[in-house]
This record gives C-alpha cells, structure tokens and sequence, in this order.
C-alpha cells in the first residue's frame, strides 16, 4: 500500500512520467499510436488535477484549489451537455464526459506549466 502511496505521488508532482509511461505501454500493446495518446492524456489528466490544485493551494496559500477545479468540472459538463441538448435533443453522457476530461487535459497542461512556473520564480525570490 504504501508502494501505491508514493506512486501516486511521485506522479502528481510530475505529471509527465505517467504521460510517457503509458503512452510507450499501450503503444507496444495495441501498436495504435493515436489511441496511445489518447489512453496516455485520460491517465495524465489525473495526476494533473492533483498537482495542479496542490501547485494552485501552495501559490496562493488557499486549500480549496481542488475544490475549484472541480466545480470547473462540473459547470463544464453542464454547459456541454445543455449544448448537446438543444443541438441534439439528446445527451450523449460518454461523449460529454470525454470531451471535459480531454479539455481538462489540456488547461491542466498549461495551467501546471504556469503555476510551476510562477511557484518557481516565488521560491527564487523568497529565498533571497
């Protein structure tokens, strides 16, 4: 358990690992290199979540920065699927959830390079 403990998060706090560690896996595995980004960006996503609010929580000396990304989460999937709704007359959940998860991919990205970023020029200028 503790070995589950530490994995988890030594992958949080760089994201990028599990990014390369599945996508070189499931590459061998199915040999589909567009399937193998796409496996790799949903298992990222995770990690990225949790750093993102642990680097967010630490910048801003604030505790609700999960809190926050989830309520982002939510009002994300309220506003696709009501789009979907009135485009569709129906809502396709998987699709939905899918395209949040996969746009929650991309702004975690940029998001950690930001707050990584910033949090390092913070510790530079403390520490002096």
């Amino acid at each position: 358990m503790d070995l589950l403990r530490n994995s988890f998060i030594m992958f949080s706090i760089l994201p990028f690992f599990p990014f390369i560690l599945v996508f070189f896996i499931y590459l061998k595995w199915k040999d589909n290199k567009r399937d193998a980004l796409l496996m790799a960006m949903d298992v990222t996503t995770v990690f990225l979540i949790v750093s993102v609010s642990a680097l967010f929580n630490n910048i801003f000396d604030l505790k609700f920065g999960f809190y926050l990304i989830l309520l982002f989460l939510l009002i994300a999937v309220g506003m696709i699927g009501g789009a979907q709704n009135r485009m569709k007359g129906k809502v396709d959940v998987t699709r939905m959830l899918r395209a949040v998860w996969r746009m929650a991919f991309a702004i975690m990205t940029c998001s950690y390079i930001l707050f990584a970023i910033i949090g390092l020029f913070r510790y530079i200028f403390k520490s002096m």
